[in-house]
């Protein structure tokens, strides 16, 4: 070839070579001017704060619940243990501290092994610092130049990353952000999530689980695939040997070791108190609405990483959860015994059909425009459905009918724990199971039964009446209200009771008695000034508890009597501070309250609502489960042993509990074993006896109910007085025999 045709071809040569060279960095500066969508500047990123979980803490500091767009925790360097980092680094980025966000021999090494030599595992080229730009920025489609312009948009951001934030920020950022699969980011939920732990209390094999997971989330997850997790464990666990962060001793030592986990499942709103944290997001979202940041923005609850601190108390919550298991695993197995096969609604055919048609299932089939004859196919064919019971839940082949039908069955219950003095909610368990039914029982409107009659008698003592009064224990039948006759639930009469012996053994027809001397419009206004707000009948048959009003408005009412008569409000949050710890919301010192009735009012109703404890229709708390200590209380029955009620209290906590099914129509056939005291009681008294157990809150059942100064001492009476009382009397002192009257 001549030198002419030579210098041709160079020309060209270098002409496809310029080209070559020109077009990437003609590419590379449109997408760093900005041609394929926003690329951050320094002071942008620096100022970027990635969605940040939002968490409900109880009074001891309890992690309850988080409420998130990202189920995110976010962790300061100093928090995160050395040998998180070590396995971090040595696995994803090992020049990490070496280079300025991007690493040229990574690339290099990719480059040449990965894509000329084909080597499978050569690893990957891109640094933290990129990984943490994808993790914070998300990747834009950009048809076919989407992977181009993303890692150009990753690598610049790595470079500027590495400007504006340290190191160490650079490796905290990363932590809090990356995503370990299962709708979880960040170390400190995925420590929560598959250990049960924190982040600082991690064992060096289980946070090498961890950042094994980071090459794939789904393929090394523990729970679905444990053994290649645990392989995966083992090569993050020889990286950090060959890195110097373990030494190769104390690496083959853990990969000796069994993968194990403790995993901890849990939605948004908890475990321990998920009915708790469900019903707190309308109030701080209202605590907040009018606070704005310096920016002068909304804080975002789903995003802003706020730390809400609640007044409830962790322990005393668990506490009421063993109760509620014990009993409601024990009274269920009663229930079922007692029904068998039969349907606890008996013959109302209509009753299956209408819980059918109320069903999310059926509502949703509505909603999508599926036709009648449809949507009665799909709800009787089988299907894997997870059914809850109280040994943990379990997997069965059924219908919707038939898994309607059998949630039907189960009987729910709502506990509700305050401090009388303070207003502060210390527990909340609003049903069965939060992950299962969701619908909250503590706010849930029931008949209240006998629980209502202290609020009748409390209005009768303020109306002059003594506890001392005697009432006759006749069945009457009041023409005014349509002949209506009250019974008592024994179907026993004849003498008469006291105020505080009626109260005490739940004497109905004593009760009417007593709203009709005191004033039914009279006992509604004492209702409403103890913070009582659902509608109340104006009949008499509310002294029966006809009424249908909530746990919490009934603990609330209860409140007042062990207080001294003072109505105080309930109250959930302390303090709301946002990420940095700056407090945006603090509940006032002096919580605000009002009087309901006189102080000696409220003494003789502890010491009656104490009776019904020792000598009345509580009284198994003495007998059955061994309690000396000062309590008070009432149980409440509803008709047909729908309801059971306890709300009782101690000198220093209210607790009420109810129990029934999720419709009136399904209950106990026997008022032995549907009455209050068997349905409720022992719930209460469970809890009880945990408090007591424990040397921090066994101080709430200590000491003597308040009583302030001036206050007249109980009147003492006998609670019943029968029809021949005086003339045993009278024989007894002149040793002659009276003839008895004709019945």
């Amino acid at each position: 070839m001549d030198s002419a045709k030579w210098k041709k071809t160079g020309k060209w040569t270098a002409l496809i070579l310029g080209v070559l060279l020109l077009v990437p960095l003609i590419f590379f500066a449109l997408v760093y001017w900005g041609a394929f969508g926003k690329v951050y500047t320094g002071a942008e990123l620096k100022s970027f704060q990635n969605y940040e979980a939002s968490e409900v803490y109880s009074a001891d500091n309890r992690l309850l619940g988080s409420y998130y767009l990202e189920n995110r925790s976010n962790l300061a360097y100093k928090n995160l243990p050395p040998f998180i980092l070590g396995a971090l680094v040595a696995t994803e980025d090992a020049r990490f501290y070496e280079h300025n966000g991007v690493d040229m021999r990574g690339l290099l090494r990719v480059f040449f092994k990965t894509l000329l030599l084909r080597e499978k595992n050569a690893g990957g080229g891109s640094t933290i610092a990129q990984q943490l730009a994808k993790n914070l920025l998300k990747r834009q489609d950009h048809g076919i130049f989407t992977m181009p312009v993303n890692k150009i948009k990753e690598a610049i951001h790595a470079v500027r990353f590495h400007k504006v934030y340290s190191q160490q920020e650079i490796l905290a950022l990363y932590l809090n952000t990356v995503s370990v699969g299962e709708d979880t980011y960040g170390f400190q939920n995925a420590a929560r999530r598959f250990y049960s732990t924190t982040c600082d209390s991690l064992k060096i094999e289980e946070a090498a689980v961890l950042v094994g997971m980071l090459k794939s989330p789904t393929r090394f997850n523990p729970r679905v695939h444990p053994d290649l997790a645990f392989g995966r464990r083992n090569v993050v666990l020889d990286n950090m040997a060959m890195r110097n962060y373990i030494t190769p001793q104390t690496a083959d030592s853990l990969k000796k070791i069994p993968l194990t986990i403790k995993y901890n499942r849990q939605g948004p709103a908890g475990t321990l108190a998920p009915y708790f944290v469900a019903q707190l997001e309308p109030l701080v979202n209202k605590l907040l609405d009018s606070v704005r940041d310096e920016k002068g923005n909304k804080y975002n609850l789903y995003t802003d990483g706020l730390k809400i601190h609640t007044t409830l108390d962790g322990e005393m919550q668990g506490y009421a959860l063993k109760a509620v298991r014990k009993h409601m695993s024990q009274l269920q197995s009663e229930f079922d015994r007692l029904w068998g096969k039969t349907d606890p609604w008996g013959s109302q055919s209509s009753f299956l059909q209408t819980m059918v048609h109320n069903s999310p299932f059926y509502k949703s089939l509505e909603a999508a425009g599926v036709k009648e004859p449809f949507i009665k196919q799909a709800l009787v064919e089988p299907k894997q459905t997870e059914l809850f019971d109280w040994k943990g839940g379990h997997s069965t082949w059924c219908s919707a009918v038939d898994s309607i039908r059998y949630c039907q069955r189960l009987l729910q219950t709502g506990f509700l724990a305050m401090d009388p003095f303070t207003g502060d909610v210390k527990v909340w368990i609003g049903g069965d199971d939060y992950s299962y039914f969701a619908y909250d029982h503590v706010r849930a409107k029931r008949q209240v039964g006998s629980t209502f009659k202290p609020i009748v008698y409390a209005t009768a003592l303020e109306e002059g009446m003594s506890p001392c009064d005697y009432v006759k224990n006749e069945q009457k039948i009041y023409d005014q209200y349509n002949g209506w006759s009250p019974a008592n639930a024994e179907g026993k009469y004849g003498g008469k009771y006291s105020l505080k012996g009626a109260l005490s053994m739940s004497i109905n027809v004593v009760s009417v008695e007593v709203i009709l001397r005191t004033g039914i419009d009279k006992v509604v206004n004492t209702a409403r000034k103890l913070g009582i707000e659902s509608e109340i009948p104006a009949v008499p048959a509310i002294a029966l508890g006809v009424a249908d009003l909530s746990l919490l408005e009934m603990v609330r009412a209860y409140c007042s009597f062990a207080n001294g008569g003072l109505k105080k409000e309930a109250v959930f949050i302390t303090r709301i501070e946002d990420r940095n710890g700056k407090v945006l919301y603090k509940a006032p010192g002096n919580r605000k309250e009002k009087r309901v009735f006189t102080a000696q009012t409220a003494y003789y109703m502890t010491q009656m609502l104490a009776g019904v404890v020792n000598e009345g229709t509580g009284s198994s708390l003495r007998s059955t489960y061994h309690f000396n200590e000062n309590l008070a209380g009432k149980t409440g029955t509803t008709q047909n042993q729908a309801d059971g009620w306890f709300i009782g209290f101690s000198p220093g906590i209210v607790a009420g509990a109810w129990v029934g099914g999720e419709s009136p129509s399904v209950h106990f056939s026997s008022i032995l074993y549907g009455q209050g005291a068997h349905m409720a009681l022992p719930e209460w008294a469970l809890f009880m006896q945990g408090c007591k157990s424990s040397k921090r809150l066994k101080k709430y059942l200590k000491g003597n109910f308040p009583k302030g100064p001036d206050i007249d001492p109980m009147p003492v009476c006998d609670s019943y007085i029968p029809d021949n009382a005086l003339k045993k009397a009278f024989r007894k002192l002149f040793g002659r025999k009276v003839k008895h009257e004709k019945k």
